[in-house]
C-alpha cells in the first residue's frame, strides 16, 4: 500500500509539473520572464498560505528556520522558475522539460558529494544511465542547432538549481519536526520576497492579457506552483531527495506530449524512442532493493562497516 501510494503521489507529481512548461510558455505570450516568475510565486504562496491557515497550522516561527528557508526558496524557486522563463523564450516547452530532466542526475552527483547518496546499486545506476540517454535522444545535440544556445543552458541551470534545493530541503528543513505545509508555504513566501528586487527589469511593463494568457498564469501559480510544490515537500520527507529528483525522468514524456498536441510542437520515431528510454530508466531507478533468501538471517558480518555499532566496528578492526 505505502508502494502504491508513493507510485501514485510521483505520477501526479509529474503530470503536474510536467504541464509548467506548457504554462509557462502560453503565459510568456503576455507576460515578461520576470512577471511570469513573479506571478507564479506570489499565486503560489498565497495559495499555500490559505491551506497552512486553513489546516490549523501556522508559519515557522524560528529565525534560524527561516534562514534555511530562504537559502531553499532561492535554489528551488526564485532561481529555477526565473531560468525557465527566461530559457522558453527561445526553445520550445518540451525541450524545457527535457533538459529539466537532468535534475536526477545531478541530484545523485551532489548526493554521493555530500555523502547523502550511499550504496547505490547497479541497477539504480543503470537507471539514471538509461534515463539520460533516453533524454540525450529526445534532445538530438547534433541536430538542435537552434534550440541550444543561452535558452537551454539556462533550463539546465534551472535543473542544477532544482537539484541543490532538493538536497538542501531534504538535510536541513524535512524531518524537523515542522509540517511539510508550512514548511512549503513560508518557502514560497520566501521566493516572492526574493523576486521582488528584480522587478524593475521587465517586471514594470504594463500588462495586456487575454483570458487564454490569464488562465495559463492562474494554474501556473495555484496549481503547477503552489499544489506541486507542496506534493514535492511531502515526497522529499516521505522519499528523501535523490527519490524525489528522479520524477524530473516523467517529466519529457508530458511536456513534449502536451507541446505535440496543444503547441504544435516537433513530435518523432526518435522522440519516442527516447520516452520510452526515460521511462525504462526511472522504473530502474525506483526498483526496490533485492532482499536476503528467505531462512537466511542478516547478521552483523554481513552489515557495512558504517552500519554497525562502535563497539563491534572496534571489535571487526
Amino acid at each position: 500500500m505505502d508502494r502504491s501510494r508513493a507510485r501514485a503521489r510521483i505520477g501526479v507529481l509529474a503530470l503536474l509539473w510536467g504541464s509548467t512548461f506548457l504554462w509557462v510558455e502560453m503565459a510568456l505570450d503576455a507576460l515578461t520572464p520576470v512577471q511570469v516568475t513573479f506571478s507564479r510565486c506570489l499565486l503560489g504562496a498565497v495559495t499555500l498560505l490559505a491551506a497552512c491557515l486553513g489546516s490549523g497550522r501556522r508559519l515557522p516561527g524560528s529565525r534560524a528556520v527561516w534562514g534555511r528557508v530562504v537559502v531553499a526558496a532561492f535554489f528551488c524557486n526564485t532561481l529555477p522558475f526565473a531560468m525557465f522563463s527566461i530559457g522558453q523564450q527561445s526553445i520550445d516547452s518540451g525541450i524545457a522539460g527535457v533538459l529539466n530532466a537532468t535534475t536526477p542526475l545531478w541530484s545523485l552527483l551532489i548526493g554521493s558529494v555530500t555523502g547523502a547518496e550511499r550504496g547505490l546499486r547497479p541497477s539504480r545506476l543503470g537507471g539514471l544511465l538509461l534515463g539520460f540517454a533516453g533524454v540525450v535522444l529526445i534532445l538530438a545535440p547534433w541536430r538542435a542547432t537552434q534550440a541550444g544556445g543561452w535558452g537551454a543552458l539556462a533550463v539546465v541551470v534551472a535543473a542544477l538549481s532544482y537539484a541543490v534545493g532538493f538536497a538542501f530541503m531534504g538535510r536541513f528543513l524535512v524531518g524537523k519536526g515542522i509540517p511539510t505545509v508550512s514548511l512549503s508555504a513560508a518557502q514560497l513566501v520566501a521566493a516572492t520576497v526574493l523576486t521582488v528586487p528584480t522587478l524593475p527589469a521587465g517586471g514594470l511593463t504594463p500588462v495586456e492579457i487575454g483570458p487564454k494568457e490569464l488562465a495559463a498564469v492562474v494554474i501556473l501559480g495555484v496549481v503547477t506552483t503552489g499544489i506541486t510544490f507542496h506534493l514535492t515537500y511531502r515526497n522529499i520527507a516521505a522519499e528523501g531527495a535523490t527519490n524525489t529528483a528522479t520524477v524530473g525522468y516523467l517529466l519529457p514524456v508530458v511536456s513534449v506530449t502536451l507541446g505535440v498536441v496543444l503547441l504544435d510542437e516537433d513530435f518523432s520515431l526518435r522522440i519516442a524512442l527516447g520516452m520510452a528510454g526515460v521511462l525504462a530508466g526511472v522504473g530502474l531507478t525506483r526498483r526496490p532493493a533485492r532482499v536476503p533468501a528467505p531462512g537466511r538471517t542478516r547478521t552483523a558480518g554481513d552489515l557495512p562497516m558504517r552500519d554497525l555499532p562502535r563497539q563491534e566496528r572496534n571489535v571487526r578492526q
